[in-house]
């Protein structure tokens, strides 16, 4: 009988473990995220990370399934696809839909930009600043740029007078940049870059640089220009139905986030152009140059009025654009300015 009542209070304790064990399955938060790059590119490095984090910061209840490479939705439907609930969560470029996202392309202008880190947290402070309608439809988890975008060719570009005439491949707002600068911009999907510049249809790209070494166009151009010229914004969004439904401690902790998220992402592709540029070197004599000092103040200048056109268009959308600018740049110089070093005691 006393084996009986041991026996009777084990299985009691069995099915109250595996009861347990069913409610906490039942309770894991389930978010698909989309991302419309290759799976070896820095935007989808980014979405790796923060699904990792934000299940690690949850304790396990949220579990997010990524799909990279625009197997789930691409580029193009990226923002209406995360708004209807196809996906959770997308990822996606500002200037490839220009005008819709007027706050954000700001940060897209020739402000010579030498880093991603820094043009990710501006973009960061200005979103945060401004909170603009853009983005009123959804939830903005993280926001994030490119590196500045530089020209990568088949034949070496030293000067600014060499692009004159060079069929380039641009997307977005690089399209305006290539013209400027005296090269004929040929908008295409990246995907198709590789072909066009083997048959002779484009002669280099603008561009970040780590795909030099990620998409291996080191292998398709074999010299690279420095020029710093714009970044490409990018932002994580959440659909906003999805966003409501979550527990407050995840949502602390998906917010609590958003900000690291951007600076890591700006430090990790900074840090991935200079290991994609040794890459490059290394495996097919990659060459790199600089233009010089007299050049880049000649881009600065080509480059200028495109500042003075986007005050203009916004500000006539209701915007104040040229503070919109004067943030832009006053964040720029903030993360610019070297913190001070703490005085020496005597």
């Amino acid at each position: 009988m006393k084996r009986l009542h041991q026996f009777a209070l084990l299985t009691l304790l069995g099915t109250l473990v595996l009861a347990s064990g069913t409610a906490s399955a039942a309770d894991v938060i389930k978010l698909t995220y989309a991302n419309f790059p290759p799976a070896a590119t820095f935007p989808c490095v980014q979405m790796e990370r923060w699904a990792k984090e934000v299940e690690k910061r949850t304790g396990g209840r949220v579990k997010v399934q990524t799909f990279p490479g625009g197997t789930l939705l691409n580029a193009k439907n990226m923002a209406e696809g995360v708004t209807s609930g196809i996906a959770d969560i997308g990822n996606f470029a500002m200037s490839y839909q220009p005008g819709r996202f007027p706050v954000s392309e700001a940060v897209d202008l020739p402000f010579g930009f030498t880093s991603s880190k820094v043009a990710s947290l501006v973009l960061y402070d200005l979103i945060d600043k401004y909170k603009p309608k853009e983005f009123a439809k959804v939830k903005v988890l993280t926001v994030f740029t490119c590196p500045p975008t530089n020209l990568m060719t088949k034949a070496p570009v030293k000067r600014l007078a060499d692009l004159k005439g060079m069929e380039l491949r641009v997307a977005g707002t690089s399209a305006e940049v290539a013209k400027r600068l005296g090269a004929v911009p040929v908008a295409m999907p990246q995907s198709e870059t590789p072909e066009a510049i083997q048959k002779g249809i484009v002669k280099g790209m603008i561009s970040s640089l780590e795909i030099l070494q990620d998409l291996k166009f080191a292998s398709y151009t074999p010299y690279a220009t420095i020029a710093n010229l714009p970044v490409v914004s990018f932002a994580v969004v959440m659909n906003k139905a999805k966003w409501d439904a979550l527990p407050a401690d995840v949502k602390k902790a998906l917010d609590g986030l958003s900000r690291e998220q951007a600076a890591w992402t700006g430090e990790y592709v900074d840090r991935h152009v200079q290991e994609s540029l040794a890459w490059s070197k290394k495996n097919y004599q990659h060459q790199v140059f600089t233009l010089p000092a007299d050049d880049q103040k000649k881009v600065s200048q080509l480059l200028a009025p495109m500042v003075d056109d986007y005050v203009k268009k916004v500000s006539a959308q209701g915007l104040n654009g040229r503070q919109i600018v004067a943030d832009v740049q006053a964040f720029k110089k903030k993360y610019e300015t070297p913190a001070a070093k703490p005085a020496k005691k005597k």
